[in-house]
């Protein structure tokens, strides 16, 4: 298989910002050669087994030098490798593509380009400042402020919008060009830092005093505009009310591998989402007991399953035995949750019990049927789970079978990204699904601390969000306390009980 080398634009950071064809190549890379400046979070999207080269170049800092990062993308690429080359932002915006296009070109080297959202254009747009205007912005420019003395500032005074990244070291430079080729000491200018990440800020000013509010100011990675539309931005028609979680910056435990819908709802009503990688799904240690189980399907009145991970499990392990759903034919189906229902009906099928508040603590005395005699089937996580349902269960009279479906572990180590929004009390809403988030929260947390104290330390101001009984129970073992439970133990249950708690 001939090596090909994709130069994927990463966009501004976050994943909702990625494309669709950027997420899809870094699922399937071999190779993935990345800049400083990529968020750390997309790397999560490669194949485990994917070599992940970090070649980012930062002012002031040791860099890797342009011709090795071209050596290693010819030399992988004709040791016939998938190669993803991934800059921020897009390649062809300051991304110096074309000087790693000639040397690929040189050596013959097979090459796609794929576009990525710019901070240029993106920066602007989330600080609610329009680049072009009816009557204030006819025209716009994107300039790099690394080398001011190179540019011709006669010809950019004269332009209306002037959008600049790598500036923030030579502001004074520029603003000193501007005024110098008669642009106002009154043109408003914004500087926008971090755009579309957790820390994004935004300082204003004009050229005449942006440069002292600004002086005890790291400003990298940050984008400048200049021109009358920052002035648009405060009070834009275009900019949407404030939603319910505007500003409010919520941290979600979920699993390794799962991207979460929960991400989706929260964004939904204004909130910014830090995901937390806390339960690590993988295959049980042997597929032994779940295989007899399937095999003898006929002898089960009910299947009962807890959660969508169960599903999954159960229902793939069913199709790679070469079964579908005709071998469930005789056997009833209950399962616990709107989650656990919509992934059973994705399988094709559907439940004929679901209990009320969509907790297994209601299924028992829920049930349907008489208890007594009933032969049922259970797959659950191979380090066991819900021994008070199948208690409950058998104190009725039902045979339960419990079986191991999958495992549920705590990743290696704590997600940086996430550990360092703690770190800088920057999370407002921690949330957890499940008891076991919890119970990982808890033990990546004293990876980092000595102590609960520490830990206590750690979460004083942050709001612990429980999406039911069970969970806030473990928050309250371990971790001292909840602030609050959703009223319906749903996904969508959590998000209104944070809206209205907030």
């Amino acid at each position: 298989m001939s090596g090909k080398v994709y130069l994927v634009g990463a966009g501004i950071g976050k994943e909702e910002y990625l494309t669709v064809r950027g997420k899809q190549l870094i699922g399937t890379a071999e190779v993935l050669i990345y800049d400083a400046l990529v968020d750390r979070d997309l790397l999560h999207f490669a194949p485990e087994d994917c070599l992940q080269i970090c070649v980012g170049k930062r002012g002031g800092l040791p860099s890797t030098p342009q011709e090795k990062i071209n050596q290693l993308l010819v030399a992988y690429c004709l040791q016939g490798k998938q190669v993803v080359r991934l800059k921020s932002g897009d390649p062809f915006i300051f991304g110096r593509a074309q000087v790693e296009i000639t040397a690929l070109q040189k050596a013959k080297c097979q090459f796609e380009l794929v576009p990525g959202i710019s901070s240029a254009l993106a920066a602007p747009l989330l600080a609610g400042i329009p680049l072009t205007d009816k009557y204030l912005s006819r025209c716009s420019a994107i300039l790099s402020g690394h080398q001011p003395q190179q540019l011709d500032w006669s010809a950019l005074a004269a332009i209306d919008t002037l959008v600049i990244l790598m500036g923030g070291r030579s502001l004074k430079i520029i603003i000193e060009n501007l005024i110098n080729y008669r642009r106002s000491p009154d043109e408003p200018i914004a500087i926008i830092r971090n755009c579309g990440r957790v820390e994004q800020e935004i300082f204003r000013g004009t050229l005449t005093d942006i440069v002292e509010k600004t002086q005890t100011i790291s400003l990298s990675p940050a984008v400048i505009v200049i021109g009358k539309v920052v002035q648009l931005s405060p009070d834009s028609q275009a900019k949407s009310p404030p939603q319910p979680l505007a500003n409010q910056t919520i941290l979600v435990t979920r699993a390794e591998s799962q991207s979460s819908k929960f991400t989706t709802l929260l964004q939904q009503q204004g909130a910014t989402v830090v995901e937390m990688p806390a339960l690590a799904i993988t295959p049980p240690l042997s597929w032994n007991d779940l295989d007899n189980a399937i095999a003898n399907l006929a002898q089960f009145q009910w299947l009962i399953l807890t959660s969508a991970n169960g599903v999954n499990y159960f229902c793939d392990r069913l199709f790679a035995l070469g079964y579908d759903a005709r071998a469930l034919a005789g056997v009833k189906i209950a399962v616990v949750g709107r989650k656990t229902a919509s992934s059973l009906e994705k399988k094709l099928l559907k439940p004929d019990f679901i209990p009320p508040d969509y907790i297994a603590d209601s299924l028992v005395a829920h049930f349907p049927e008489n208890l007594s005699g009933q032969e049922i089937l259970f797959p659950r996580v191979e380090s066991g789970g819900r021994e008070v349902l199948v208690k409950e269960l058998s104190s009725k009279g039902a045979a339960v079978t419990e079986v191991a479906a999958y495992q549920s572990q705590c990743p290696q180590q704590i997600d940086s990204n996430a550990w360092q929004a703690l770190q800088q009390k920057q999370i407002d809403v921690v949330t957890f699904a499940s008891s076991k988030t919890v119970k990982y929260f808890y033990q990546l947390l004293r990876q980092q601390v000595e102590s609960d104290n520490k830990i206590h330390s750690l979460l004083k101001d942050v709001c612990i969000a429980s999406i039911g009984p069970q969970t806030s129970k473990t928050c309250q073992e371990l971790l001292g306390r909840f602030d609050l439970e959703a009223e319906e133990y749903t996904l969508e249950g959590l998000t209104s009980s944070i809206i209205n708690y907030r």
